[in-house]
Protein backbone atom coordinates (compact mmCIF):
# COMPACT_ATOMS: atom_id res chain seq x y z
CA UNK A 1 0.00 0.00 0.00
CA UNK A 2 1.38 3.69 -0.97
CA UNK A 3 1.76 6.26 2.07
CA UNK A 4 -1.71 7.56 0.82
CA UNK A 5 -3.59 5.11 -0.07
CA UNK A 6 -7.45 6.62 -0.98
CA UNK A 7 -9.34 3.53 -0.75
CA UNK A 8 -7.42 1.71 1.94
CA UNK A 9 -6.93 2.34 5.87
CA UNK A 10 -4.39 -0.05 7.72
CA UNK A 11 -6.00 -1.55 10.80
CA UNK A 12 -3.06 -1.55 13.80
CA UNK A 13 -4.73 -3.97 16.65
CA UNK A 14 -2.96 -3.12 20.29
CA UNK A 15 -5.04 -5.48 22.24
CA UNK A 16 -2.59 -7.57 23.21
CA UNK A 17 -1.05 -4.74 24.96
CA UNK A 18 -2.63 -1.85 25.57
CA UNK A 19 -5.65 -3.14 25.62
CA UNK A 20 -4.19 -5.68 28.27
CA UNK A 21 -3.36 -2.21 30.70
CA UNK A 22 -7.46 -1.93 31.08
CA UNK A 23 -7.92 -2.54 35.25
CA UNK A 24 -9.02 -6.02 35.87
CA UNK A 25 -8.21 -7.96 32.46
CA UNK A 26 -5.15 -10.24 32.31
CA UNK A 27 -4.62 -12.97 29.57
CA UNK A 28 -1.90 -15.80 30.15
CA UNK A 29 0.38 -16.14 26.88
CA UNK A 30 -1.63 -19.05 25.40
CA UNK A 31 -4.34 -16.67 25.56
CA UNK A 32 -2.44 -14.20 24.13
CA UNK A 33 -1.37 -16.58 21.11
CA UNK A 34 -5.16 -17.44 20.75
CA UNK A 35 -6.26 -13.81 20.58
CA UNK A 36 -3.54 -13.51 17.98
CA UNK A 37 -4.93 -16.13 15.69
CA UNK A 38 -8.76 -14.93 16.20
CA UNK A 39 -7.13 -11.36 14.96
CA UNK A 40 -5.47 -12.45 12.27
CA UNK A 41 -9.01 -14.84 11.07
CA UNK A 42 -10.80 -11.04 11.21
CA UNK A 43 -7.99 -9.71 9.04
CA UNK A 44 -6.35 -6.80 10.68
CA UNK A 45 -2.85 -5.79 8.94
CA UNK A 46 -0.61 -5.19 12.00
CA UNK A 47 -1.42 -7.26 15.31
CA UNK A 48 1.29 -5.44 17.95
CA UNK A 49 1.80 -8.55 21.01
CA UNK A 50 3.63 -6.99 23.43
CA UNK A 51 6.95 -4.99 24.56
CA UNK A 52 9.66 -8.33 24.40
CA UNK A 53 11.79 -8.04 27.32
CA UNK A 54 9.54 -5.55 29.35
CA UNK A 55 7.85 -9.13 31.45
CA UNK A 56 8.46 -13.15 31.35
CA UNK A 57 4.94 -13.12 30.01
CA UNK A 58 5.82 -11.19 26.68
CA UNK A 59 9.05 -12.93 26.32
CA UNK A 60 7.58 -15.95 26.19
CA UNK A 61 4.69 -14.41 23.83
CA UNK A 62 7.21 -13.43 21.14
CA UNK A 63 9.55 -16.88 21.57
CA UNK A 64 6.08 -18.93 21.13
CA UNK A 65 4.78 -16.88 18.05
CA UNK A 66 7.50 -17.15 15.83
CA UNK A 67 7.03 -21.12 16.13
CA UNK A 68 3.71 -21.48 16.98
CA UNK A 69 1.94 -18.74 14.90
CA UNK A 70 1.30 -19.23 11.13
CA UNK A 71 -0.04 -15.88 10.28
CA UNK A 72 -1.88 -15.66 6.99
CA UNK A 73 -3.18 -11.54 6.72
CA UNK A 74 -1.75 -10.07 9.78
CA UNK A 75 1.66 -8.67 10.80
CA UNK A 76 3.09 -9.73 14.03
CA UNK A 77 4.97 -6.47 15.50
CA UNK A 78 6.90 -5.85 18.48
CA UNK A 79 6.59 -3.11 20.72
CA UNK A 80 9.63 -1.09 22.62
CA UNK A 81 10.30 2.08 22.79
CA UNK A 82 13.60 4.65 21.97
CA UNK A 83 17.39 4.19 23.08
CA UNK A 84 17.89 5.64 26.43
CA UNK A 85 18.98 8.99 27.11
CA UNK A 86 22.70 10.11 26.73
CA UNK A 87 23.03 5.89 25.44
CA UNK A 88 24.33 4.48 22.43
CA UNK A 89 21.99 2.08 20.45
CA UNK A 90 24.75 -0.64 20.00
CA UNK A 91 24.40 -1.98 23.72
CA UNK A 92 20.62 -0.43 24.60
CA UNK A 93 18.75 -3.64 26.00
CA UNK A 94 15.15 -2.35 24.99
CA UNK A 95 16.44 -2.03 21.21
CA UNK A 96 18.08 -5.76 21.58
CA UNK A 97 14.99 -7.18 22.91
CA UNK A 98 12.85 -5.51 19.46
CA UNK A 99 15.32 -7.36 17.69
CA UNK A 100 15.53 -10.73 19.45
CA UNK A 101 12.07 -10.77 18.88
CA UNK A 102 12.35 -11.47 15.31
CA UNK A 103 9.70 -9.50 13.82
CA UNK A 104 9.26 -7.76 10.64
CA UNK A 105 7.89 -4.79 12.12
CA UNK A 106 8.70 -3.15 14.90
CA UNK A 107 6.95 0.32 16.51
CA UNK A 108 8.80 2.07 18.98
CA UNK A 109 6.91 4.80 20.83
CA UNK A 110 9.05 8.50 20.83
CA UNK A 111 8.56 11.45 22.96
CA UNK A 112 7.50 14.53 20.51
CA UNK A 113 6.34 17.01 23.12
CA UNK A 114 8.85 19.40 24.42
CA UNK A 115 7.09 19.27 27.66
CA UNK A 116 7.66 15.72 27.74
CA UNK A 117 11.03 15.23 27.02
CA UNK A 118 12.38 18.32 29.40
CA UNK A 119 10.37 17.05 32.10
CA UNK A 120 9.90 13.26 32.23
CA UNK A 121 12.83 12.58 30.06
CA UNK A 122 15.16 14.93 32.03
CA UNK A 123 17.05 15.87 28.77
CA UNK A 124 17.63 18.36 26.07
CA UNK A 125 15.75 18.75 23.03
CA UNK A 126 18.62 17.97 21.22
CA UNK A 127 19.08 15.05 22.66
CA UNK A 128 15.21 14.10 22.58
CA UNK A 129 15.64 14.37 18.73
CA UNK A 130 19.06 11.94 18.46
CA UNK A 131 16.95 9.62 20.76
CA UNK A 132 14.42 8.93 17.68
CA UNK A 133 16.87 9.50 14.40
CA UNK A 134 19.42 6.98 16.21
CA UNK A 135 17.02 4.15 17.05
CA UNK A 136 14.99 4.65 13.92
CA UNK A 137 18.26 4.14 12.05
CA UNK A 138 19.64 1.15 14.13
CA UNK A 139 16.28 -0.70 13.47
CA UNK A 140 16.18 -0.08 9.80
CA UNK A 141 19.73 -0.63 9.40
CA UNK A 142 18.66 -4.26 11.07
CA UNK A 143 15.69 -4.88 8.20
CA UNK A 144 12.76 -4.07 10.11
CA UNK A 145 10.13 -2.06 9.74
CA UNK A 146 9.75 1.00 11.62
CA UNK A 147 6.95 2.58 12.81
CA UNK A 148 7.05 5.36 15.26
CA UNK A 149 4.16 6.00 18.12
CA UNK A 150 4.84 10.12 18.29
CA UNK A 151 3.52 9.80 22.49
CA UNK A 152 1.62 12.68 23.46
CA UNK A 153 1.61 14.08 20.04
CA UNK A 154 -1.46 16.67 20.11
CA UNK A 155 -1.05 18.10 23.36
CA UNK A 156 3.00 18.78 22.56
CA UNK A 157 2.06 20.16 19.21
CA UNK A 158 -0.17 22.51 20.50
CA UNK A 159 2.61 23.60 23.50
CA UNK A 160 5.58 23.73 20.58
CA UNK A 161 4.87 22.55 16.70
CA UNK A 162 8.42 23.03 16.00
CA UNK A 163 9.64 20.85 18.24
CA UNK A 164 6.95 18.01 17.06
CA UNK A 165 8.03 18.67 13.43
CA UNK A 166 11.85 18.09 14.63
CA UNK A 167 10.52 14.59 16.20
CA UNK A 168 8.75 14.10 12.70
CA UNK A 169 11.62 14.77 10.07
CA UNK A 170 14.25 13.08 12.90
CA UNK A 171 11.75 9.53 12.63
CA UNK A 172 11.73 9.94 8.53
CA UNK A 173 15.24 10.92 7.64
CA UNK A 174 15.96 8.05 9.16
CA UNK A 175 13.75 5.56 7.62
CA UNK A 176 10.22 4.87 9.51
CA UNK A 177 7.42 3.85 7.28
CA UNK A 178 4.72 5.16 9.67
CA UNK A 179 4.42 8.06 12.26
CA UNK A 180 1.76 7.14 14.36
CA UNK A 181 0.64 10.58 16.10
CA UNK A 182 -0.90 9.64 19.14
CA UNK A 183 -3.60 11.49 21.57
CA UNK A 184 -1.79 9.74 24.68
CA UNK A 185 -4.44 11.39 27.47
CA UNK A 186 -7.53 11.34 25.09
CA UNK A 187 -8.01 14.61 25.81
CA UNK A 188 -8.29 15.91 22.51
CA UNK A 189 -11.20 16.85 20.38
CA UNK A 190 -12.13 15.95 16.65
CA UNK A 191 -11.96 19.41 14.91
CA UNK A 192 -8.68 19.86 16.82
CA UNK A 193 -7.11 16.25 15.58
CA UNK A 194 -8.51 16.73 12.16
CA UNK A 195 -6.89 20.67 11.73
CA UNK A 196 -3.50 18.56 13.34
CA UNK A 197 -3.50 16.37 10.81
CA UNK A 198 -4.15 17.83 7.73
CA UNK A 199 -1.01 20.10 8.63
CA UNK A 200 1.41 17.04 9.02
CA UNK A 201 -0.13 15.66 5.85
CA UNK A 202 0.95 18.64 4.17
CA UNK A 203 4.09 18.86 5.75
CA UNK A 204 5.43 15.25 5.13
CA UNK A 205 3.55 14.90 1.85
CA UNK A 206 3.18 10.85 0.30
CA UNK A 207 7.08 10.13 1.95
CA UNK A 208 5.18 8.29 4.91
CA UNK A 209 1.99 6.84 6.45
CA UNK A 210 0.38 9.34 8.89
CA UNK A 211 -1.24 7.06 11.61
CA UNK A 212 -3.50 7.39 14.04
CA UNK A 213 -3.81 6.42 18.01
CA UNK A 214 -6.04 7.46 20.46
CA UNK A 215 -7.40 7.06 23.90
CA UNK A 216 -10.84 7.69 24.78
CA UNK A 217 -11.30 9.29 28.00
CA UNK A 218 -13.52 12.10 26.42
CA UNK A 219 -15.74 9.76 24.79
CA UNK A 220 -13.80 10.80 21.35
CA UNK A 221 -11.38 8.21 20.27
CA UNK A 222 -13.74 6.76 17.43
CA UNK A 223 -14.60 10.11 15.87
CA UNK A 224 -11.24 11.46 16.36
CA UNK A 225 -9.41 8.55 14.86
CA UNK A 226 -12.23 9.37 11.83
CA UNK A 227 -11.34 12.71 11.62
CA UNK A 228 -7.99 11.60 11.45
CA UNK A 229 -8.59 9.26 8.08
CA UNK A 230 -11.10 11.97 6.79
CA UNK A 231 -7.81 14.50 7.24
CA UNK A 232 -5.09 12.18 5.47
CA UNK A 233 -4.31 9.38 7.95
CA UNK A 234 -4.25 5.82 6.04
CA UNK A 235 -3.41 3.93 9.91
CA UNK A 236 -5.76 3.45 12.66
CA UNK A 237 -4.91 1.96 15.91
CA UNK A 238 -6.88 0.43 18.06
CA UNK A 239 -8.24 -2.80 20.58
CA UNK A 240 -11.09 -4.62 20.21
CA UNK A 241 -14.18 -3.80 22.18
CA UNK A 242 -12.32 -0.58 22.79
CA UNK A 243 -10.15 -2.02 25.95
CA UNK A 244 -7.52 0.18 27.17
CA UNK A 245 -6.23 1.69 30.38
CA UNK A 246 -8.45 4.03 31.95
CA UNK A 247 -11.49 4.82 29.30
CA UNK A 248 -9.72 2.51 26.73
CA UNK A 249 -8.36 3.18 23.03
CA UNK A 250 -10.25 3.73 19.87
CA UNK A 251 -12.60 0.60 19.43
CA UNK A 252 -12.16 -1.14 16.18
CA UNK A 253 -15.11 -3.03 16.29
CA UNK A 254 -16.86 0.30 15.76
CA UNK A 255 -14.30 1.88 13.75
CA UNK A 256 -13.59 -0.59 11.09
CA UNK A 257 -17.61 -0.92 9.75
CA UNK A 258 -17.40 3.19 10.09
CA UNK A 259 -14.80 2.97 7.61
CA UNK A 260 -15.72 0.34 5.47
CA UNK A 261 -19.36 0.62 5.49
CA UNK A 262 -19.81 4.04 6.28
CA UNK A 263 -17.34 5.47 4.76
CA UNK A 264 -16.17 2.78 1.65
CA UNK A 265 -12.78 2.55 2.95
CA UNK A 266 -10.85 -1.14 2.23
CA UNK A 267 -10.41 -2.25 6.05
CA UNK A 268 -10.40 -5.65 6.28
CA UNK A 269 -9.95 -8.56 3.52
CA UNK A 270 -13.11 -9.12 1.30
CA UNK A 271 -15.50 -11.61 3.00
CA UNK A 272 -13.98 -10.75 6.13
CA UNK A 273 -16.18 -8.23 7.61
CA UNK A 274 -19.14 -10.41 8.68
CA UNK A 275 -16.45 -12.13 11.32
CA UNK A 276 -16.50 -9.00 13.46
CA UNK A 277 -19.04 -9.83 16.00
CA UNK A 278 -18.10 -13.67 16.33
CA UNK A 279 -14.03 -12.51 16.68
CA UNK A 280 -15.46 -9.21 18.80
CA UNK A 281 -16.87 -12.00 21.40
CA UNK A 282 -14.61 -14.56 21.27
CA UNK A 283 -12.08 -11.98 22.87
CA UNK A 284 -14.24 -11.13 24.84
CA UNK A 285 -14.91 -14.76 26.16
CA UNK A 286 -10.73 -15.34 26.07
CA UNK A 287 -10.43 -12.23 28.15
CA UNK A 288 -13.29 -12.95 30.68
CA UNK A 289 -14.65 -9.47 29.79
CA UNK A 290 -18.26 -9.25 28.18
CA UNK A 291 -18.97 -7.07 25.33
CA UNK A 292 -21.35 -4.24 25.77
CA UNK A 293 -24.70 -5.33 24.96
CA UNK A 294 -25.01 -1.69 23.66
CA UNK A 295 -21.73 -1.89 21.63
CA UNK A 296 -22.35 -0.75 18.34
CA UNK A 297 -22.67 -3.51 15.16
CA UNK A 298 -21.35 -6.08 17.64
CA UNK A 299 -22.93 -5.73 20.99
CA UNK A 300 -26.34 -8.49 21.48
CA UNK A 301 -28.65 -5.33 21.36
CA UNK A 302 -27.40 -3.82 18.70
CA UNK A 303 -30.14 -4.80 16.21
CA UNK A 304 -32.85 -5.88 19.02
CA UNK A 305 -35.70 -4.44 19.33
CA UNK A 306 -38.14 -3.54 21.97
CA UNK A 307 -40.82 -0.75 21.44
CA UNK A 308 -43.97 -2.38 19.23
CA UNK A 309 -44.24 0.52 16.83
CA UNK A 310 -40.30 -0.33 15.96
CA UNK A 311 -41.30 -4.01 15.28
CA UNK A 312 -44.49 -3.74 13.67
CA UNK A 313 -42.42 -1.94 11.03
CA UNK A 314 -39.54 -3.61 10.64
CA UNK A 315 -41.54 -6.60 10.21
CA UNK A 316 -42.40 -5.63 7.21
CA UNK A 317 -39.51 -3.65 5.87
CA UNK A 318 -36.12 -4.21 8.17
CA UNK A 319 -34.43 -1.19 6.60
CA UNK A 320 -37.26 0.68 9.13
CA UNK A 321 -35.30 0.73 12.02
CA UNK A 322 -31.79 -0.57 11.18
CA UNK A 323 -29.12 1.36 9.72
CA UNK A 324 -27.08 -1.24 8.28
CA UNK A 325 -28.24 -4.98 7.80
CA UNK A 326 -26.69 -6.88 10.82
CA UNK A 327 -25.66 -9.75 8.71
CA UNK A 328 -22.86 -7.42 7.34
CA UNK A 329 -21.19 -7.26 10.92
CA UNK A 330 -21.86 -10.99 11.57
CA UNK A 331 -24.67 -10.01 13.78
CA UNK A 332 -28.74 -10.42 13.75
CA UNK A 333 -31.67 -8.90 14.27
CA UNK A 334 -33.96 -9.81 17.88
CA UNK A 335 -36.92 -8.88 18.80
CA UNK A 336 -37.07 -8.19 22.46
CA UNK A 337 -40.24 -8.90 24.29
CA UNK A 338 -41.71 -6.84 27.13
CA UNK A 339 -44.39 -5.02 28.56
CA UNK A 340 -43.57 -2.67 25.78
CA UNK A 341 -44.33 -5.29 23.16
CA UNK A 342 -47.43 -5.42 20.27
CA UNK A 343 -49.30 -7.91 18.86
CA UNK A 344 -46.50 -8.02 16.27
CA UNK A 345 -43.75 -8.29 18.62
CA UNK A 346 -45.71 -11.46 20.22
CA UNK A 347 -46.09 -12.96 16.57
CA UNK A 348 -42.55 -12.47 15.59
CA UNK A 349 -41.02 -14.13 18.49
CA UNK A 350 -43.37 -17.06 18.64
CA UNK A 351 -42.56 -17.33 15.00
CA UNK A 352 -38.74 -17.73 15.78
CA UNK A 353 -39.64 -20.27 18.03
CA UNK A 354 -41.93 -21.89 16.22
CA UNK A 355 -44.85 -21.76 18.47
CA UNK A 356 -47.99 -21.42 17.49
CA UNK A 357 -50.06 -19.13 18.87
CA UNK A 358 -53.64 -17.73 17.87
CA UNK A 359 -55.05 -14.07 18.47
CA UNK A 360 -56.75 -14.73 22.26
CA UNK A 361 -53.59 -16.83 22.92
CA UNK A 362 -51.29 -13.60 21.84
CA UNK A 363 -53.52 -11.17 23.93
CA UNK A 364 -52.97 -13.16 27.12
CA UNK A 365 -49.65 -13.06 26.66
CA UNK A 366 -49.01 -9.56 26.17
CA UNK A 367 -51.21 -8.97 29.53
CA UNK A 368 -49.11 -11.45 31.58
CA UNK A 369 -46.19 -9.73 30.53
CA UNK A 370 -47.14 -6.41 31.37
CA UNK A 371 -48.22 -7.90 35.00
CA UNK A 372 -44.99 -10.17 35.28
CA UNK A 373 -42.88 -7.19 34.68
CA UNK A 374 -44.80 -4.89 36.68
CA UNK A 375 -43.61 -7.49 39.57
CA UNK A 376 -40.29 -7.14 38.56
CA UNK A 377 -39.34 -9.61 36.06
CA UNK A 378 -37.28 -8.57 33.10
CA UNK A 379 -37.76 -10.91 30.10
CA UNK A 380 -35.15 -9.09 28.16
CA UNK A 381 -32.59 -11.00 30.55
CA UNK A 382 -34.20 -14.36 30.60
CA UNK A 383 -34.66 -15.68 27.09
CA UNK A 384 -35.40 -19.30 28.46
CA UNK A 385 -38.25 -17.71 30.81
CA UNK A 386 -39.71 -15.83 27.95
CA UNK A 387 -40.12 -18.82 25.82
CA UNK A 388 -41.48 -21.12 28.34
CA UNK A 389 -44.34 -18.12 28.87
CA UNK A 390 -45.23 -18.38 25.13
CA UNK A 391 -44.99 -22.35 25.44
CA UNK A 392 -47.59 -22.27 27.99
CA UNK A 393 -50.03 -19.72 26.50
CA UNK A 394 -49.81 -22.60 23.25
CA UNK A 395 -50.47 -26.09 25.90
CA UNK A 396 -47.02 -26.97 24.81
CA UNK A 397 -44.93 -27.33 28.33
CA UNK A 398 -45.53 -31.12 29.85
CA UNK A 399 -45.94 -31.37 33.39
CA UNK A 400 -42.37 -33.10 33.96
CA UNK A 401 -42.85 -32.67 38.09
CA UNK A 402 -45.24 -30.82 40.59
CA UNK A 403 -44.03 -29.16 44.13
CA UNK A 404 -46.44 -29.95 46.87
CA UNK A 405 -44.12 -27.90 48.75
CA UNK A 406 -40.30 -27.18 50.18
CA UNK A 407 -38.77 -26.58 53.36
CA UNK A 408 -35.44 -24.44 54.07
CA UNK A 409 -33.43 -25.09 57.74
CA UNK A 410 -30.39 -23.41 58.45
CA UNK A 411 -28.44 -24.49 61.42
CA UNK A 412 -25.34 -22.82 63.47
CA UNK A 413 -22.84 -24.77 64.16
CA UNK A 414 -21.14 -24.88 67.54
CA UNK A 415 -17.75 -24.52 65.38
CA UNK A 416 -19.71 -21.34 63.86
CA UNK A 417 -20.45 -22.70 60.79
CA UNK A 418 -23.84 -22.78 59.00
CA UNK A 419 -25.26 -26.45 57.76
CA UNK A 420 -28.62 -25.99 55.56
CA UNK A 421 -31.25 -28.73 54.78
CA UNK A 422 -33.73 -29.06 52.37
CA UNK A 423 -36.92 -31.38 52.60
CA UNK A 424 -38.98 -31.14 49.42
CA UNK A 425 -42.30 -33.04 48.20
CA UNK A 426 -43.05 -34.03 44.76
CA UNK A 427 -45.00 -35.21 42.73
CA UNK A 428 -43.94 -37.03 39.35
CA UNK A 429 -45.91 -38.22 36.47
CA UNK A 430 -49.21 -37.75 35.23
CA UNK A 431 -52.98 -38.62 36.41
CA UNK A 432 -53.54 -41.24 38.87
CA UNK A 433 -49.87 -42.65 37.88
CA UNK A 434 -48.05 -39.88 39.82
CA UNK A 435 -45.95 -40.44 42.32
CA UNK A 436 -44.99 -38.76 45.13
CA UNK A 437 -41.18 -38.47 46.21
CA UNK A 438 -40.35 -36.79 49.40
CA UNK A 439 -36.76 -35.65 49.56
CA UNK A 440 -34.07 -34.50 52.27
CA UNK A 441 -30.72 -32.44 51.17
CA UNK A 442 -27.94 -30.61 52.41
CA UNK A 443 -26.29 -28.06 50.48
CA UNK A 444 -24.34 -24.98 50.35
CA UNK A 445 -26.71 -22.34 51.06
CA UNK A 446 -30.83 -22.49 50.80
CA UNK A 447 -30.82 -22.25 47.01
CA UNK A 448 -28.37 -25.54 46.40
CA UNK A 449 -29.84 -27.76 49.05
CA UNK A 450 -33.72 -27.44 47.18
CA UNK A 451 -31.36 -27.95 43.67
CA UNK A 452 -29.95 -31.14 45.31
CA UNK A 453 -33.55 -32.32 47.19
CA UNK A 454 -35.04 -31.62 44.06
CA UNK A 455 -32.44 -33.43 41.79
CA UNK A 456 -33.08 -36.19 43.80
CA UNK A 457 -36.83 -36.48 43.36
CA UNK A 458 -36.84 -36.43 40.21
CA UNK A 459 -33.55 -37.67 38.72
CA UNK A 460 -35.21 -41.28 38.48
CA UNK A 461 -38.27 -40.47 36.15
CA UNK A 462 -36.07 -38.08 34.53
CA UNK A 463 -32.48 -38.99 34.32
CA UNK A 464 -31.47 -36.02 31.64
CA UNK A 465 -31.60 -33.50 34.27
CA UNK A 466 -28.39 -34.78 35.53
CA UNK A 467 -26.98 -33.21 32.09
CA UNK A 468 -27.85 -29.61 33.71
CA UNK A 469 -25.95 -27.50 35.08
CA UNK A 470 -25.96 -24.40 36.51
CA UNK A 471 -23.31 -21.95 35.93
CA UNK A 472 -24.74 -18.38 37.03
CA UNK A 473 -26.90 -17.05 40.13
CA UNK A 474 -27.37 -12.95 39.96
CA UNK A 475 -29.41 -11.45 43.16
CA UNK A 476 -30.73 -7.85 42.51
CA UNK A 477 -32.80 -5.76 44.72
CA UNK A 478 -35.60 -4.01 43.19
CA UNK A 479 -37.07 -1.54 46.14
CA UNK A 480 -33.69 -0.98 48.38
CA UNK A 481 -36.16 0.89 50.44
CA UNK A 482 -38.15 -1.99 51.63
CA UNK A 483 -34.28 -3.08 52.98
CA UNK A 484 -34.44 -6.48 54.24
CA UNK A 485 -38.21 -7.01 53.22
CA UNK A 486 -37.13 -6.03 49.18
CA UNK A 487 -38.34 -7.65 46.18
CA UNK A 488 -35.90 -9.33 44.52
CA UNK A 489 -35.16 -10.69 41.09
CA UNK A 490 -32.92 -13.75 41.04
CA UNK A 491 -31.31 -14.92 37.62
CA UNK A 492 -30.50 -18.25 37.27
CA UNK A 493 -28.12 -19.58 33.65
CA UNK A 494 -27.56 -23.18 33.33
CA UNK A 495 -26.28 -25.31 30.39
CA UNK A 496 -26.92 -29.04 29.43
CA UNK A 497 -23.23 -28.89 27.80
CA UNK A 498 -25.01 -28.03 23.80
CA UNK A 499 -27.22 -24.82 24.97
CA UNK A 500 -26.92 -22.05 27.50
CA UNK A 501 -30.01 -20.41 28.79
CA UNK A 502 -31.30 -17.68 31.65
CA UNK A 503 -34.44 -17.90 33.48
CA UNK A 504 -35.99 -15.66 36.64
CA UNK A 505 -37.75 -15.70 39.42
CA UNK A 506 -39.30 -12.49 41.49
CA UNK A 507 -40.68 -12.26 45.19
CA UNK A 508 -39.98 -10.37 48.27
CA UNK A 509 -38.95 -13.54 49.35
CA UNK A 510 -35.59 -14.86 47.95
CA UNK A 511 -35.84 -18.66 48.30
CA UNK A 512 -39.08 -17.89 46.59
CA UNK A 513 -37.61 -15.97 43.99
CA UNK A 514 -34.32 -18.23 43.52
CA UNK A 515 -36.98 -21.17 43.26
CA UNK A 516 -39.09 -19.71 40.40
CA UNK A 517 -36.02 -19.27 38.60
CA UNK A 518 -34.50 -23.09 39.73
CA UNK A 519 -37.46 -24.53 38.42
CA UNK A 520 -38.11 -22.36 35.32
CA UNK A 521 -34.15 -23.65 34.32
CA UNK A 522 -34.67 -27.25 35.09
CA UNK A 523 -38.21 -27.51 32.97
CA UNK A 524 -36.67 -25.64 30.60
CA UNK A 525 -33.69 -27.96 30.35
CA UNK A 526 -35.94 -31.37 30.50
CA UNK A 527 -38.35 -29.76 27.36
CA UNK A 528 -34.78 -29.73 25.75
CA UNK A 529 -34.40 -33.24 25.93
CA UNK A 530 -37.67 -34.70 25.48
CA UNK A 531 -37.72 -36.48 22.26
Amino acid sequence: MSSLDHSHVEIFDTTLRDGLQVEGVSASVDDKLRIAEQLDHLGVHYIEGGWPGANPKDIEFFARASAELDLATSTLVAFGSTRRPKGKVDDDATLQNLLDANTAAVCIVAKSSRYHVEEALRTTLDEGEAMIADSVRHLDGAGRRVLVDLEHFFDGFRDDPEFSFRAIEAAIVNGATHLVLCDTNGGTLPDEVGRVVAEVRGHVGDDVTIGIHCHDDTGCAVANSLAAVHAGSRHVQGTLNGLGERTGNTNLTTMIPNLQVKLGYQCLPDGRLDRLTAVSHHVAETLNRAVNPQAPYVGSSAFAHKAGLHVSAIARRKDAYEHIDPEIVGNGTRFVVSEMAGRATIQIKADELGIELDGAAINNVIDELKRLEHEGYHFEAADASLELLLRRAAGGVPEFFSVESMRVITDELPNGQFSTEATVKVWVGDGDDAERHVWVAEGNGPVNAIDTALRKAVGKAHPRIADIHLTDYKVRILDGAGATGATTRVLVTATDGERDWTTIGVSPNIIEASWRALEDSLVYGLLGATP
